[in-house]
């Protein structure tokens, strides 16, 4: 699969995504979170641009100048030019390495977000876990409390 099919694809794949959910379903925060935000509005001010780039007419009425000016020859100078004209063409790969950098670095930080993020959800587990297994309050007698105070002077030595 070519890079253009690829593209499409990714293009495709992008329209699914829930914007307005990702960062918070993911937890995400600090850079990872500005990084997508920034990605986001210049993606969206990126195609809000070439819908109004496609949207424009792609001819020239040359007659309409003619019929509109007085001087018809610097219309078919401009006309000739026109025609003459061969757009240029990029080299978009480094362009594209660069997104893939960008890319690659997002995944990473999104990786390492969850990362912490399961690591901070195993502790709330054993946390939680210690709290449902604890022995109710009422239920503590004059020992426990005297074991639990001792044990709470012997920590601050």
């Amino acid at each position: 699969m070519g890079h253009g099919a690829n593209r499409r694809s990714q293009r495709s794949a992008a329209s699914k995504i829930d914007w307005a959910t990702i960062g918070s379903s993911l937890g995400l925060r600090g850079q990872t979170a500005a990084s997508l935000s920034a990605f986001k509005k210049r993606n969206d001010d990126a195609r809000r641009r070439v819908n109004q780039l496609s949207n424009m007419p792609q001819t020239v009425d040359f007659q309409h100048f003619r019929n509109t000016l007085k001087n018809t020859t610097v219309i078919d100078e401009i006309e000739q030019h026109f025609k003459q004209f061969k757009p240029a063409t990029y080299d978009v790969n480094r362009q594209l390495k660069a997104i893939d950098a960008f890319e690659a670095q997002a995944v990473k930080s999104a990786e390492e977000t969850k990362g912490r993020v399961d690591a901070e959800l195993r502790d709330l587990d054993k946390t939680l876990e210690n709290i449902e297994t604890a022995r109710p309050f009422e239920d503590l007698t004059v020992v426990c409390a005297g074991v639990f105070r001792l044990g709470c002077t012997m920590h601050r030595r």
